[in-house]
């Protein structure tokens, strides 16, 4: 026999697929979205000093004591801020010692109100209070009740901040981990439908060479264009819709060998098919179906009818195979549908949003039907 199947398999790893190398660089980029850099504390804290110096100017009507006293204050404000999100908060807040928490903060406060009085009166003006409607020059308590206040206020703001960015670095690393599973899912379900393609196959096979059938050479040739498909097809997220109905074409012709007068295959195919993309493998299993439990285990003439249209957007799919004539009572056929039909309804789940598909299984007229409508 010629030697007809060629060996297309590379020893040379190939470069990921452009759509795969591209979603690693946009996750890549998201996961250092949320990075915080010491760039982007100077220009918060530079955006900050200026806002507050031109608004506490205009509340005086003294630009430069503003400017003198935010120069005080602003050194404090960061320190607390700091000493606040990066170590009081991760050694108390977060392992629920809220008492040591709340007594180191209004420790820190309070070293915070001696050294910015004691720095305002003797380096800004002896005035430290001049929005009060007095002169200010002792510690009173509405000058450290109004002073420790607006610090916290600063320590409240600041701590808000690290917690939304903290909150939305940890979320885009949830995003990340859940659609790393998804794929190592649908991966997995992927590579469950190939070892039972290729078992059923395989086992027709077997048969004919028993039978020292003239068609084993023919089964054999039609079996290597399936495995290509799969070895190349299969590995991409989405695939042609029309590569997908050559791949279904080729194994009714197997079938069509195997079972030869007894079986009646009907393929109806409309709409455009072309520039439509599925994922791979889908529709397979739902025509292996048909013959493993349907064609497998009848007696007599065997019919399938498939029907694939193209409306828009849309795909409708249907199968149909007449049942057994006797097989053993089950409490439900559709859940009791073997690898195939689950194993696509898995697929469906995680590959596809809830609006994009509909799949119905149920038996009708002596009849087995499997009717999906999905999104291309």
């Amino acid at each position: 026999m010629p030697n007809v199947i060629k060996n297309e398999l590379n020893p040379i790893q190939e470069r990921p697929p452009l759509n795969e190398r591209v979603s690693g660089f946009f996750r890549k980029k998201m996961s250092k979205d949320y990075d915080i850099s010491y760039v982007h504390h100077i220009i918060f804290w530079s955006i900050y000093f200026m806002f507050n110096t031109l608004r506490w100017g205009h509340v005086h009507n003294d630009l430069l004591y503003s400017l003198k006293t935010n120069l005080v204050g602003f050194p404090i404000h960061i320190a607390l801020s700091y000493f606040n999100v990066y170590y009081l908060m991760p050694k108390y807040i977060y392992t629920r010692k809220y008492v040591s928490y709340a007594l180191l903060i209004l420790a820190s406060l309070l070293i915070m109100l001696l050294v910015k009085f004691n720095v305002t009166y003797y380096f800004v003006s002896t005035n430290v209070m001049p929005e009060a409607p007095e002169v200010v020059d002792t510690m009173t308590l509405n000058y450290a009740i109004t002073t420790m206040l607006g610090e916290l206020y600063v320590i409240s703001f600041v701590t808000a901040i690290k917690i939304t960015v903290d909150w939305l670095r940890e979320t885009n690393k949830l995003h990340d981990l859940e659609k790393r599973q998804l794929m190592t899912e649908l991966k997995f379900l992927r590579s469950q439908v190939s070892p039972h393609f290729f078992f059923n196959t395989l086992n027709n096979i077997y048969s004919l060479t028993l039978e020292k059938s003239d068609n084993a050479p023919e089964v054999v040739l039609k079996l290597s264009e399936l495995m290509r498909y799969l070895l190349y097809a299969a590995n991409k997220p989405k695939q042609s819709l029309k590569k997908e109905i050559d791949c279904i074409q080729n194994y009714i012709d197997l079938e069509r060998i195997r079972f030869d007068d007894s079986l009646e295959v009907n393929l109806e195919l409309s709409g455009i098919l072309e520039n439509k993309k599925i994922s791979p493998m889908l529709l397979v299993p739902l025509i292996e179906n048909c013959f493993k439990h349907g064609a497998n285990q009848n007696i007599g003439n065997i019919f399938i009818d498939i029907k694939i249209k193209v409306e828009k957007d849309m795909l409708y799919f249907k199968v149909s195979n007449t049942m057994p004539k006797k097989r053993k009572k089950k409490k439900s056929s559709t859940k009791n549908s073997g690898i195939g039909l689950s194993n696509v309804k898995k697929r469906l789940e995680l590959g596809y949003g809830q609006n994009d598909y509909d799949l119905k299984i149920y038996e009708k007229e002596k009849m087995f039907h499997v009717e999906l409508k999905l999104k291309v």
